[in-house]
């Protein structure tokens, strides 16, 4: 009787610790951010990584593998087990545009599956203080009245801001020409010094310049208003151009073939995460405008996205040599 009482115990003892154990057995999980450390979504990956070890339970490590324009890391989680230990932290240039411009050693349709959408990197029309129009409207009604004549500068041909300043021009109906360059630092360094009329860059390369009154701000490239960029109208609105909303976006996806109940888990943990006002504080200070998708949610938010750059390419020409 002893016996059977004392195995009794032990089996229950044994289910209840099957049950305690996370759904992810001891090892390390490892998020890959394509790009080099410091960069936006260098930042917002390792806030996710701290914060994932935290929910599930086990380490979960940030891992930088740049180059070729995000595309290096990119595919190196395309090609990796379906398991779950591999994730990727996407963003909007590697997974939406480069493969609308050039060949991909991946297919985002075949290779990914969206875990969460964690938020978005607004961008803002800037020129140089000195630059005669005290508004948007001023900006645009000069900038059409003179096709040909003003200039805009990115951060490269076929960059998201490059794309997004393009879908300005198209929506307002504004003729300039594109001056790429290598970074957004070099591109708004010759806005400010008035070599180049205008762009439209993100939250974090544009507002320390706004701030310093070395550049003006004239609209935001979102429908709503930011705390990002306090006193910026969205251009969607002073502009009356209905749907102009559009941000670089971050977020979390894994290699097609992942079991749905891990990608419902890591969904629900980055959700949660995202209450949290110190994760809040830490994101919002890289720039990011929060906006959390679940799966299916941000999976359909990535195909609007696809139609919507590869709209833009085609009605601007725009091709990467």
């Amino acid at each position: 009787m002893l016996a059977r009482l004392a195995l009794l115990i032990a089996t229950l003892a044994l289910s209840r610790a099957a049950l305690a154990q996370p759904a992810y057995p001891s090892r390390s999980i490892r998020a890959v951010i394509p790009w080099p450390p410091g960069q936006a979504t260098d930042l917002v990956g390792r806030v996710v990584a701290q914060k994932l070890s935290e929910a599930l339970g086990q380490p979960t490590v940030p891992d930088n593998r740049a180059g070729a324009g995000g595309m290096i890391g990119t595919d190196f989680v395309a090609k990796a087990p379906a398991d779950g230990y591999t994730l990727l932290v996407a963003s909007s240039g590697p997974v939406t545009i480069n493969p609308l411009l050039q060949k991909t050693p991946y297919d985002v349709d075949r290779d990914f599956v969206p875990v969460a959408m964690i938020g978005l990197s607004p961008y803002v029309l800037v020129t140089a203080p000195s630059f005669p129009a005290a508004n948007a409207r001023e900006l645009v009604a000069l900038v059409k009245a003179n096709p040909g004549k003003y200039t805009f500068a990115s951060s490269g041909t076929g960059a998201t801001a490059h794309l997004v300043a393009e879908w300005f021009n198209m929506r307002a109906g504004l003729t300039a020409t594109h001056v790429p360059y290598k970074g957004s630092a070099n591109a708004l360094t010759d806005v400010a010094g008035g070599q180049v009329a205008y762009a439209t860059e993100t939250v974090a390369a544009t507002m320390p310049l706004v701030r310093s009154g070395r550049l003006r701000a004239y609209g935001l490239s979102l429908d709503r208003p930011s705390g990002l960029t306090p006193g910026i109208e969205p251009l969607a609105s002073s502009l009356n151009l209905p749907g102009f909303d559009v941000g670089a976006w971050i977020g979390i996806m894994v290699p097609t073939g992942t079991p749905k109940p891990v990608i419902d888990r890591l969904s629900a943990a980055i959700g949660t995460m995202m209450q949290s006002p110190e994760v809040r504080e830490r994101l919002t200070g890289v720039g990011l405008e929060l906006n959390y998708l679940p799966a299916d949610d941000f999976a359909r938010y990535l195909k609007e996205q696809q139609t919507r750059f590869a709209d833009i390419i085609k009605r601007g020409s725009i091709k990467v040599e």
